[in-house]
């Protein structure tokens, strides 16, 4: 598999379970409170989900540049989705600071 259809498969597999695609704009809108619980469960399950992307899925540096949780961190903190100081947000963060380590010394 090339680094492009491996990026490509890993955005695939996080979008899959985007709290952003489907419900942000709900709780923009006032349709959903941030803490509601399927929204809660969702956005766990996105931080896994993505979470085992980067674990799994062997890429090159400048591939994974493109898959930065930041951006998409940001907004949810923003939102009042999720705390900065959330595990799950420090472990993706630290995840992918980590993958980017590895990748820049293969």
């Amino acid at each position: 598999m090339t680094d492009e259809q491996a990026v490509h498969q890993a955005i695939t597999t996080i979008s899959q379970s985007d709290p952003l695609i489907k419900l942000l704009q709900q709780v923009k809108l006032g349709q959903m409170r941030a803490s509601d619980p399927g929204l809660r469960a969702i956005t766990e399950a996105w931080l896994g989900t993505y979470q085992k992307v980067l674990d799994t899925t062997a890429l090159t540096r400048q591939a994974l540049v493109r898959l930065d949780p930041s951006p998409r961190l940001d907004v949810l903190i923003e939102a009042g989705v999720l705390n900065p100081d959330h595990q799950g947000v420090s472990s993706l963060r630290a995840g992918f600071e980590k993958a980017l380590a590895q990748a820049a010394s293969v």
